[in-house]
């Protein structure tokens, strides 16, 4: 087979790129997720003049700042007149001018990191000193959507070599803050994701941090999931804290759970987010580089890491599992980070709730040891805790799952928790009274049998169009488990919404499939753990 070489575009016309055209900014209320977009007016004398075309890059400059950004030409005077350059929410934020100041616009040049970029599109191996300008220039959002979406597809359609993941990896951690805590032992536990409800750092935290270790936990907000820990912890305190807050917390508390795109930490990756996660693009490098820079810019020394595998998880097989392993320790190791990779469980979501007000009921429980919490939720994040535990040079390996389980018995994590909450700010969160959506329904069994399978994805696509995360109080309260039995007509799980069309959709969904296989006893799938 031949092999397709693609060109760089040609160089853009500059037009009057020497003599930067001047118009009056406005704000225009629109989010473009990670992405700078400007906007004008096509009867404008500057479209006209600078030869712009539409999703053309730009570049604007007002007192010393400058941004790049993708153009979007609009018809209507009212979003922006012939005298008005428009930026959207991300624009406006990054270039920091206030509405009404006058700025310049002329053709960008291209970003400096193009010629690797389609080196790598052609398949080529890329070395250290490319990866950094091309990450650089991601970090600076000097690349489009579609210059995001190719660099992506070009690292997801190949596998790269460890060292060239290695390189994206250093790159990123190098693209943003990196914090010191001044503590020779750091510790973080992450998972790779996939599983619904599986909130086990909100419990890993208050435990490790109760046993006198230093773990900061800044974590994301859901993108594609029904509840990430941010969103999840948002109902029980706020999350969104100035780093100097932040900091004050753990050095008080011994940890904290807060969302991290106030701490500016391998800000690329989220740029990248932004567009890898509606294509569905989750190739192991790019989660490998993902995971590992934010958790060395974060200040990690010591980390516990959760692959789950199961036939609807990220990770399907052992032998998938181990090579994904394989390919963090390899990273790990060349930036000096200490990593535990744990294999777990991922046949079905971990607890009862799939949604930030059902899964925060569910964590509370668990603090609380309340009869109803999930045990699976409870033995799991005492598994994690205690393998933290155990990188303490001071506790004998196979004591650290006891010593998180007298931490949680004893109540001293529920205490650690409560002191987190109050110092982030209390919401007043009742796990006794979740608010949670006032419109439900329920979704019922088909057959008589035992539950032989539960689809992580559907459960997860359900609780979204129920409206988790942006509604708090919706999602999915799962009320059979793997290897329950159950008759015609017995409820699998409950879907709660807050608004009409929300609940339709949801249902809709389900009644396409519920997510749940009803079969025999021996029908269930074998479990691979390796705790």
């Amino acid at each position: 087979m031949s092999k397709v070489t693609v060109a760089p575009p040609p160089e853009p016309d500059p037009g009057n790129h020497d003599i930067p055209s001047k118009l009056v900014l406005r704000r225009v209320a629109i989010d473009t997720y990670r992405e700078n977009v400007a906007y004008l007016n096509r009867d404008c004398g500057v479209y006209r003049a600078e030869g712009f075309q539409a999703l053309s890059k730009v570049e604007i400059r007002a007192n010393g700042r400058h941004i790049l950004a993708t153009l979007n030409v609009v018809d209507d005077p009212s979003i922006v007149d012939c005298g008005q350059l428009g930026l959207s929410e991300d624009a406006f934020a990054q270039l920091d001018m206030e509405d009404g100041h006058t700025v310049s616009v002329s053709q960008a040049e291209p970003p400096e990191s193009m010629g690797a970029l389609f080196r790598k599109i052609n398949g080529e191996r890329l070395g250290k000193e490319d990866f950094q300008a091309i990450v650089r220039d991601i970090a600076q959002h000097h690349y489009s959507k579609i210059e995001l979406t190719a660099f992506l597809v070009a690292t997801n359609r190949g596998e790269m070599d460890r060292e060239e993941v290695y390189f994206l990896t250093e790159a990123m951690v190098a693209s943003g803050r990196r914090l010191d805590w001044h503590a020779p032992l750091v510790v973080d536990k992450h998972c790779i994701g996939g599983i619904p409800g599986n909130r086990t750092s909100m419990l890993v935290v208050p435990i490790v941090a109760a046993h006198g270790m230093l773990c900061p936990k800044t974590s994301s907000r859901a993108i594609t999931s029904p509840a990430g820990t941010a969103d999840t912890m948002e109902v029980l305190a706020n999350v969104a804290l100035p780093f100097d807050k932040l900091s004050e917390i753990v050095r008080e508390h011994r940890g904290c759970l807060a969302w991290g795109g106030t701490a500016d930490l391998s800000p690329a990756d989220d740029v990248l987010i932004s567009v890898e996660r509606p294509l569905s693009l989750d190739s192991p490098a790019q989660m490998v580089a993902s995971i590992l820079s934010k958790k060395i810019a974060a200040g990690s020394t010591y980390l516990v890491l959760d692959i789950p595998i199961g036939p609807t998880a990220k990770v399907r097989t052992m032998p998938d599992a181990q090579r994904l392993r394989r390919l963090f320790e390899y990273v790990a190791s060349r930036l000096h980070l200490s990593l535990d990779v744990v294999i777990t469980d991922g046949r079905q979501p971990i607890g009862f709730g799939v949604g930030p007000v059902l899964e925060a009921r569910d964590v509370m429980r668990v603090l609380e040891n309340d009869p109803r919490a999930p045990i699976d939720l409870r033995q799991k994040a005492l598994r994690l805790a205690g393998r933290l535990i155990e990188c303490n040079p001071d506790v004998r390996g196979g004591d650290g799952f006891a010593i998180a389980r007298d931490i949680l018995d004893s109540g001293r994590a529920l205490a650690r928790m409560n002191a987190i909450i109050e110092a982030q700010g209390s919401h007043g969160f009742d796990h006794n009274h979740p608010q949670l959506g006032s419109l439900t329904f329920e979704v019922l069994a088909g057959a008589d049998g035992v539950v032989t399978g539960i689809d992580n994805l559907q459960i997860a696509r359900v609780a979204r169009l129920a409206g988790a995360p942006k509604v708090k109080g919706a999602g999915v309260d799962l009320l059979r488990k793997l290897g329950d039995a159950v008759a015609t007509g017995d409820a699998l799980y409950r879907v709660h919404a807050e608004f009409h069309t929300d609940l339709t959709f949801a249902r809709q969904l389900s009644n396409k499939f519920s997510g749940y296989t009803i079969g025999r006893a021996e029908d269930l799938p074998h479990v691979f753990v390796e705790f």
